[in-house]
């Protein structure tokens, strides 16, 4: 795991998420993460893929409970609401975006099926073995105590539930060549990251969780993309007149693109996808 060298706050990544939540929307849409290409395709379906490819062994039903965690502006939320009919609970730490995705379940119709909470992932509590599944798409990066939260996640899922996570990686090779080590760390500050963690890591804290790991996956060259077209967009005058009016930390944040997409590019980053599973029945510890 490699750490940022800048203090990161819960506070200012509550605020980042608060004045940036339009922005963000403007920029890429309703989902706010990255896109999987496999082959040319519009923002929002790479979007809708990279969520079908991290629920594709899931067999999700309509009378499961689902919590998302860092849900953003609700879009794989209600997506799952509206196309398997689960029901969904998302939290987000930022009451801006809460307020918006509340909102767009008034207007599809989908508040028996969508609500939304202001929470911190890391001190929310929800009784025990209450989901099916406990999905999260690029939230634990900005996590402190990563550990824990899988500790926590597990619990929450009832036996046989899953768990499904999408995560920015340090590469192995990252922690071990000074040279990548220190792009990470550009990245974890300029995207308010406490740590960014490998995939050893997360594997290692889903099963110390009592969790069977069933799928883990490495697709940053397919998700890279995502960092080209957002480097076109924010050069447009309408994204970068609304960066300066939110703030110097909000440009400074922008000026972060280039250094991700190399990260990317020359294997300092990659992306994970993760699946696992709390065994069917199995003596569980509630302390952590």
């Amino acid at each position: 795991m490699i750490s940022a060298t800048a203090i990161v706050r819960s506070q200012s990544i509550r605020w980042h998420y608060d004045l940036g939540s339009l922005f963000y929307r403007l920029l890429w849409g309703e989902h706010i993460h990255h896109g999987l290409w496999d082959v040319d395709r519009p923002v929002g379906q790479a979007q809708e893929q990279l969520v079908g490819r991290l629920l594709h062994d899931v067999p999700l039903k309509g009378c499961w409970n689902v919590l998302d965690v860092g849900c953003g502006l609700g879009g794989t939320a209600l997506l799952l609401a509206r196309r398997y009919g689960c029901r969904v609970t998302g939290i987000t730490l930022s009451p801006v975006q809460r307020t918006w995705a509340s909102a767009a379940a008034r207007l599809r119709g989908l508040t028996r099926r969508a609500r939304f909470l202001t929470a911190d992932a890391e001190t929310v509590s929800f009784d025990s073995e209450t989901y099916e599944l406990v999905l999260s798409i690029e939230c634990t990066e900005h996590l402190f105590d990563k550990e824990r939260f899988f500790r926590r996640a597990g619990r929450w899922l009832r036996p046989g539930g899953y768990l499904a996570i999408c995560a920015w990686l340090a590469s192995e090779e990252a922690e071990h060549h000074a040279e990548l080590t220190r792009l990470v760390r550009r990245v974890c500050n300029a995207f308010l990251c406490p740590s960014l963690a490998t995939a050893g890591d997360y594997r290692g804290w889903m099963q110390q969780a009592g969790l069977q790991v069933l799928r883990e996956e490495l697709v940053g060259p397919q998700v890279a993309r995502t960092w080209e077209l957002c480097m076109q967009r924010v050069s447009r005058a309408t994204v970068q007149w609304l960066a300066r009016l939110a703030g110097r930390e909000f440009v400074a944040f922008l000026d972060g693109f280039p250094a991700i997409l190399r990260a990317f590019r020359c294997g300092a980053m990659d992306y994970g996808i993760f699946v696992a599973r709390r065994p069917a029945s199995a003596h569980r510890s509630d302390q952590g």
